[in-house]
């Protein structure tokens, strides 16, 4: 009984450790500032 205790007890701990890293990459992607989006090469449409 106390290996299967003891089973439990890191399935679970390893369980709230992934959801803990996926809330903080999530909030690490979050706090990035938003990029603008400028062009980097514009054309001139004069001629047409």
């Amino acid at each position: 009984m106390p290996r299967l205790l003891a089973a439990a007890l890191t399935c679970l701990a390893a369980a709230a450790l992934a959801v803990g890293a996926g809330l903080g990459a999530v909030a690490a992607l979050n706090a990035t500032p938003e990029q603008p989006n400028v062009p980097l090469v514009t054309f001139d449409r004069t001629g047409e």
